[in-house]
């Protein structure tokens, strides 16, 4: 059977519920989301950043990589290249799950972009 494609906000929540749910049932991920206090306002926030990453129809006003250097520093700078990996293999694997086309290659690549320029942000605020 084929899946739809990512068409609207209510797909993006979808999708990034579902990767969530993997997430927060991952061992070695699941450390670095436990801080989170609300747990429906997070995934509200993510679903707009989606959104205004694929759809460009949405202002997100968040700073990701401001959140992920926190994150980092609360986790002693272990954040490492294998977490990334993790992350963007759950992503790419909950996006094929439940949609294909357009719009769900987009969220893929856009993921892999997102994943390696934190990664290299994080890592050269550590040298500073």
């Amino acid at each position: 059977m084929k899946n739809a494609d990512l068409q609207t906000r209510a797909d993006v929540h979808l999708l990034v519920s579902s990767f969530y749910k993997k997430i927060r049932k991952d061992a070695v991920l699941k450390p670095f989301f436990e801080g989170i206090k609300n747990w429906d306002e997070h995934l509200d926030n993510l679903t707009t950043f989606w959104e205004s990453s694929l759809f460009l129809k949405t202002k997100y006003y968040g700073n990701p990589l401001k959140t992920h250097l926190k994150v980092d520093a609360e986790h002693n700078n272990l954040t490492t290249q294998e977490h990334f990996g993790l992350w963007l293999n759950l992503w790419i694997e909950t996006v094929n799950d439940l949609f294909e086309g357009q719009y769900a290659e987009i969220a893929k690549n856009r993921a892999r972009k997102m994943s390696t320029f934190l990664y290299l942000k994080i890592f050269e605020a550590r040298r500073e």
